[in-house]
């Protein structure tokens, strides 16, 4: 069923996460029939390794604000000890877009967001390389910022980009292939709303030209991971993976091109669930609720 079906109605989604025990379900099914809300998806997990519950419920009102929605959930969120979100989903979240010389992701993100497949705003594209090496890219009503740095310059750097989002008011940020690696301090401003993109042959091929050693190694399949950024180097909190199967006739040039393409699809993929408020933190993994 469709999260936005009618017009006249306004469409929201609530995210819950807690400890799990009796009568949520029942608690806030029942607030939202008290507030005349029409549900259109509810998906739940209880995570029996953990004791924790997620939930996340679509639905319409007609006429309560969601000011009032919120403030009424209030005292069903403090009695459960609630991590939640309500949010009125046609509140597009701001992104800001970080790359660097690769541009696949970033021309992707770009096209997809023109075509309203990502629904979102773009506030921001940030490059440490200037904007004349993106060529025919189309960066036309959009503000784009070059901040070169340097081993030296880092920590100069990054200050300008936490100033920037939250100059332009980001809610999440995404690295496109953005070549750099981000300060502990940065990462843990940007904890929860910063997506990155790696090929998934980590840490089984590190350093220059990966898709080179998977050739000498005669690798079967490649992927992509697209995940949480964390002080831990490429191991955050995972929120999508695909793969493609490899043959011995595939040159280096031939995985670099499908590498490029489960890149792509992956990013978009994991933005657009983020954006849609499918993806819910569990520790060290996460909840993806399906579409």
């Amino acid at each position: 069923m469709s999260e936005a079906r009618s017009s006249s109605h306004t469409s929201y989604v609530l995210t819950v996460s807690c400890a799990d025990r009796p009568g949520i379900v029942a608690a806030v099914s029942t607030y939202l029939f008290e507030q005349g809300c029409n549900i259109l998806d509810a998906q739940q997990f209880d995570d029996i390794a953990t004791g924790l519950f997620f939930m996340r419920v679509t639905f319409e009102n007609d006429g309560v604000p969601g000011a009032t929605l919120r403030g009424g959930f209030e005292p069903i969120a403090g009695r459960f000890a609630m991590s939640w979100i309500l949010r009125d989903l046609a509140e597009r979240k701001r992104v800001m877009i970080l790359a660097s010389k690769f541009d696949h992701c970033l021309v992707d993100i770009l096209y997809r967001w023109r075509i309203g497949e990502l629904p979102m705003e773009i506030s921001a594209i940030v490059s440490n390389h200037p904007q004349e090496i993106y060529g025919q890219v189309d960066f036309s009503g959009l503000d784009f910022h070059h901040l070169p740095v340097t081993r030296q310059t880092k920590l100069e750097q990054e200050t300008q980009v936490w100033d920037l989002i939250r100059s332009t008011r980001t809610d999440v940020v995404v690295l496109a292939r953005y070549m750099q690696i981000l300060s502990d301090g940065l990462t843990a401003k940007l904890a929860g709303r910063c997506i990155n993109i790696h090929h998934s042959f980590l840490p089984g091929f590190k350093g220059a030209n990966p898709y080179t050693q998977a050739h000498v190694r005669g690798v079967k399949l490649i992927g992509a991971t697209a995940h949480y950024v964390t002080a831990d180097l490429d191991e955050g909190p995972i929120i999508e993976q695909d793969v493609e199967r490899i043959t011995h006739r595939d040159t280096p040039e031939d995985l670099v091109r499908k590498g490029r393409d489960i890149e792509r699809r992956v990013l978009a993929r994991a933005l657009r669930w983020h954006l849609e408020d499918r993806v819910v933190l569990n520790g060290r993994k996460t909840v993806v609720f399906g579409e």
